[in-house]
């Protein structure tokens, strides 16, 4: 009887000391919601190559084809389109499917409707290809998705995970558009179009291995959370639900100002620079090759403006930030038709440097916007907001090869884009903010 009363207090203390030494490898060990963040950051990349093609491709198509670059913008808008349209839909059926299954078959249809281009001979099957195809792929893996993998796994650092998110996108601009570029001027264009089908295809394992549905899943709690959360069952009735949440928020004045802010970002960004800088550069007998590095310096400082946006929209207003964004975008857009030459010059770069740190910095403050006014439903919303970015993309990117085609140039789109950019800066002004605990409303 003695031994065992002595030998209680030692084993006591060594279950304590083994509890301990738990506690300290779970508060040191990463958590499991940044490598789901990560590869999420790589998914985007690989995906990213699509979004570098439809610049390089309006010239060649132009030449070889002599189809007139208004219907090869019209191509390039149905893709922006249904990028923003599908997003939402994409959203709800996360929430039904799982974000791993989306996303696969996503990048599946992807690869489908790039590789498919180079058999193609008339417009149609372009509309087809690129526009059906990439589009409805390439909307089901938006932001809307950053926004779900953010929401559901992170509850701080938010802002912070989706500047890094949304940088992925600039990323993968950067690694691929000089590549693209490279082959479409020394082969042709359809060994990129095969290279942007591949560089989907090699992502799918990743996502398919590695990439998680929900903390749950592996018995985490959120990032930052402080209560273990359970998984939400599967949410039927996809197309519905986000039909709904569509009707609830257009009821609100902040939905409508930030999908008009949002829409003119678009516009402003995929649709004018991304789709029709190079072959403007191209009019000015710059090298595309020199152009599309230009881009691609776009996105190298896009990845430190976006994270940099992320960590302010954690510690600042978000609608003042958006105000600050769009009125300096505008006001470079207003220089760009002078500073268009043969060869790089300085005031270029500054350019480029500058429009690279506001490319997309201003989606962090509209997703924390979202999330401000709209809670759970938030992601879908911005599906909607970022389908009013993709429809303003979408008409601009028509629009600029029309004018193109009447004025002999891009200076009038240059002009208007900086016009819409002070508006957006005005409207995000005026966006309220939601009211803190219970409001009372007179009789």
């Amino acid at each position: 009887m003695t031994q065992t009363t002595d030998a209680a207090p030692e084993d006591s203390a060594a279950a304590r000391q083994q509890v301990e030494a738990g506690r300290r490898r779970r508060r040191t060990r990463v958590h499991r919601a940044w490598f789901v963040a990560a590869v999420t950051f790589v998914t985007i990349i690989g995906a990213a190559a699509f979004r570098s093609l439809p610049g390089l491709l309006i010239d060649p198509l132009h030449e070889e084809f002599d189809w007139s670059r208004g219907t090869i913008g019209l191509a390039v808008s149905v893709n922006l389109a249904l990028y923003g349209l599908t997003a939402p839909f994409a959203a709800a059926l996360m929430d039904r499917f799982g974000i791993r299954r989306v996303v696969a078959v996503a990048l599946v249809v992807i690869a489908l409707g790039s590789g498919s281009t180079v058999w193609m001979t008339s417009p149609w099957q372009l509309l087809l290809c690129w526009g059906l195809l990439v589009g409805l792929g390439s909307g089901s893996m938006a932001l809307a998705f950053a926004a779900t993998v953010t929401n559901r796994w992170f509850t701080t650092r938010r802002g912070l995970v989706t500047g890094i998110l949304t940088a992925a996108s600039a990323s993968g601009q950067l690694i691929f558009l000089p590549l693209l570029s490279w082959i479409a001027s020394e082969h042709d264009w359809r060994p990129a179009a095969v290279t942007v089908a591949l560089a989907a295809l090699a992502v799918v394992p990743f996502v398919w291995l590695l990439l998680r549905d929900h903390p749950a899943d592996v018995g985490q709690k959120p990032y930052g959370a402080t209560r273990f959360v359970e998984k939400p069952p599967p949410v039927p009735g996809a197309a519905r639900r986000t039909l709904k949440v569509l009707s609830s928020a257009a009821r609100t004045g902040p939905f409508w100002l930030l999908a008009g802010t949002f829409a003119i970002c678009g516009a402003s960004t995929n649709g004018l620079i991304q789709t029709h800088f190079i072959p403007a550069a191209h009019d000015h007998h710059m090298p595309i090759t020199a152009a599309a590095s230009l881009l691609a310096v776009i996105g190298v400082f896009d990845v430190v403006g976006t994270i940099a946006s992320g960590w302010f929209t954690d510690r600042y207003e978000p609608r003042r930030l958006l105000a600050v964004y769009y009125a300096l975008r505008g006001i470079s857009l207003l220089f760009l038709p002078i500073l268009l030459a043969p060869t790089v010059q300085p005031p270029m770069i500054f350019f480029i440097v500058f429009y690279g740190l506001d490319w997309v910095a201003t989606v962090p403050p509209t997703l924390a916007l979202c999330r401000e006014h709209y809670g759970e439903d938030s992601a879908i919303v911005f599906g909607w907001v970022l389908a009013a970015h993709q429809v303003g993309a979408a008409l601009v990117a028509v629009l600029g090869g029309v004018a193109r085609d009447t004025f002999g140039s891009y200076d009038v789109m240059w002009y208007a884009s900086g016009a819409l950019c002070a508006a957006a800066a005005l409207m995000a002004l005026v966006i309220r903010r939601k009211p803190v605990g219970p409001v009372m409303t007179p009789a």
